[in-house]
């Protein structure tokens, strides 16, 4: 008997004898945890997408949830629930801390496209000290006043060294010649500096995203790990509330009895993850350790002078029990890697073994180890670097990143267009000034001076990092950010990187397909 051949569904692999039919077809208008219950279900039930997805409730889903997500520990089911998140009027300082997560997705603010003169600034908690509030808000203003004049000279100076070519409307000229301004004004906004961002994150991540904030140094911080842990448990920001509202209006008077079951199917309030993120809580580990190896590096470093330091230092491999006691105490400190790690040698092996199990000895049943621990990449690169190009490279999020904290010890970057604008004199004026109010007001009695000082460390002053990965992730950043059209800092650290590599490994610097950042760059075409 011969095969029925017949005519396959839209978006459907026609049956042979050797294989079946396949569906494909996008899931839409579907709940954050119930759709990562529907998925969920393949692994235990033989029902299609469609027919999970008619038979669950969200008291179902709940239940689900509860038992297998919390009781079994499966946690991979959360990864099934993704959850968009706006988060608007957050400093600076703490967008940093909201992305520092390796399984985030999102975008921020730019200080390249977008004028930051009108954004205003966070104002720490200075409790009853109005002597460090007026410091603090006469130093951000004086910041954001230097901004303005930057931003204005450095259009001015660009637009008269870079005329605009015919076959270019002066709208995009305009635009193009404001965005290079702000790409150098920007190193005088502080770390308050207010901005929004959005994120796409999986509920997992969602909730130790929210664990990470609410253990974090800073109020601000923690009040935003509060604010997000709310988000996800009540009711979600619906786009099309009011134009539902007016359709369910214009049935009711139609029908009353139709209107009402409109309303409830077409307004019911949805909550993106009500169970999933409900149990995010500080991380006791996290800040009793971070407690710990604070002490641990005051003790082992002392006094001790920061030694000097390249832009991007490329380390040399070392005993894995070396590497993780240093990368401990690295992030609590402001030292280079190498002056760490020659304490760290010197101190012998007792200690080394006794940093290492400090890290682990407030570990809870279900904590993670400390990103500190994620060690073994063959490429490691220490990295001094101004905080506003350091902003770009952290959404490399492959790489193991460690960063130490905000602080002015390390100098700042100075933009060499600043000379040529005639603005060096204004600059550098200003972020001495700023230098200094931020360490009177870390001297200031009460809580948490320290962090509330460091909203006023403009973007331009240096931040360390240390970045880990493998090969195929240093070709990737040498060869993206090395390209004209981006920023002069991380072009230069990430052309650093790839001399670093060539220099190590002769024969791999072949492999890299870089801009030369020593070629000069048509502006216009940034």
């Amino acid at each position: 008997m011969s095969d029925v051949i017949t005519k396959p569904e839209p978006h459907k692999v026609a049956p042979s004898k050797d294989a079946p039919a396949v569906e494909v077809f996008a899931v839409y208008g579907v709940e954050p945890e119930i759709q990562a219950y529907a998925m969920a279900k393949y692994s235990r039930s033989a029902l299609s997408m469609k027919e999970s997805l008619k038979e669950i409730t969200q008291q179902k889903a709940e239940k689900f949830l509860n038992t297998f997500y919390f009781q079994y520990g499966h946690r991979s089911i959360a990864d099934l629930a993704h959850i968009a998140l706006a988060i608007e009027k957050l400093s600076i300082l703490a967008a940093i801390a909201v992305a520092d997560e390796q399984r985030w997705d999102g975008q921020e603010r730019s200080t390249r496209y977008q004028d930051f003169r009108k954004s205003g600034y966070c104002l720490p908690d200075f409790g009853g000290d109005e002597q460090a509030r007026a410091l603090y808000r006469n130093t951000m203003d004086g910041l954001f006043d230097v901004y303005e004049v930057l931003s204005q000279r450095l259009y001015q100076y660009l637009a008269d060294i870079t005329p605009r070519p015919e076959d270019m409307k002066p709208e995009a000229y305009e635009r193009t010649v404001k965005a290079r301004a702000f790409d150098i004004s920007r190193y005088i906004l502080p770390l308050g500096t207010n901005t929004s961002l959005g994120e796409i994150v999986n509920a997992r991540t969602l909730e130790s995203q929210v664990s990470h904030l609410l253990s974090h140094t800073h109020r601000e911080v923690r009040q935003l790990g509060e604010l997000l842990k709310n988000a996800a448990l009540s009711p979600a920001y619906n786009v099309n509330q009011e134009s539902l509202e007016e359709l369910v209006a214009q049935i009711r008077r139609v029908s009353p009895e139709l209107g009402a079951k409109a309303a409830q199917e077409l307004l019911r309030e949805v909550r993106v993850a009500p169970t999933l993120v409900k149990y995010a809580d500080p991380s006791a580990y996290e800040i009793e350790t971070r407690r710990a190896l604070r002490q641990a590096a005051v003790e082992l470093m002392g006094r001790t002078q920061v030694a000097p330091s390249k832009l991007v230092d490329l380390l040399d491999e070392e005993p894995m029990e070396v590497e993780l006691a240093t990368t401990l105490l690295y992030e609590h400190c402001p030292y280079p890697y190498r002056q760490v790690r020659q304490a760290i040698q010197a101190a012998g092996e007792k200690m080394r073994r006794e940093i290492v199990d400090l890290g682990l000895r407030h570990r809870g049943k279900h904590d993670e180890m400390l990103r500190a621990y994620c060690a073994g990449q063959q490429f490691r690169f220490d990295i001094l670097m101004d905080i506003g190009g350091f902003r770009d490279l952290h959404r490399h999020r492959r790489c193991i990143q460690i960063g130490q904290g905000f602080t002015t010890k390390h100098g700042y970057d100075l933009p060499p267009e600043l000379e040529a604008a005639g603005a060096r004199q204004g600059y550098d004026a200003a972020m001495k000034q700023a230098a200094a109010a931020v360490d009177q007001l870390a001297r200031r009695p009460g809580d948490e001076t320290a962090e509330n000082a460091q909203y006023a460390i403009p973007l331009g002053y240096r931040k360390r990092t240390l970045f880990k990965m493998d090969f195929a992730e240093v070709v990737y950043i040498s060869e993206l950010r090395t390209g004209p059209a981006g920023h002069i800092s991380y072009r230069s650290v990430a052309y650093a990187m790839y001399e670093a590599v060539a220099q190590k490994y002769p024969a791999l610097g072949k492999y890299f397909r870089v801009q030369d950042v020593r070629e000069p760059v048509d502006l216009l075409k940034r």
